[in-house]
């Protein structure tokens, strides 16, 4: 019996948004998603501003210069540590 050996790739190569959510696209093809509730300043934007995000160290976070909001990967990976 073999076994398939998965490459894990935490680093964020898309982000997207639905009314209620942030979701992010993980290099490795996870997807995972957070409440908006949980960050205020996103999910108080507009859709432009959301829409202005830029990755932080290739991908181990993301930015939104215009409402000065950092969220990394790993924070939303850790669930409820």
């Amino acid at each position: 019996m073999s076994t398939l050996a998965v490459k894990f790739d935490d680093h964020a190569i898309d982000v997207s948004f639905t009314k209620t959510s942030l979701h992010l696209v993980l290099a490795d093809g996870r997807e995972i998603s957070a409440p908006l509730e949980w960050f205020p300043r996103l999910r108080d934007a507009n859709a432009a501003d959301r829409n202005k995000w830029r990755f932080i160290g290739n991908g181990i976070g993301v930015h939104w210069p215009s409402i000065d909001e950092d969220i990394a990967v790993s924070t939303l990976m850790r669930g409820n540590d």
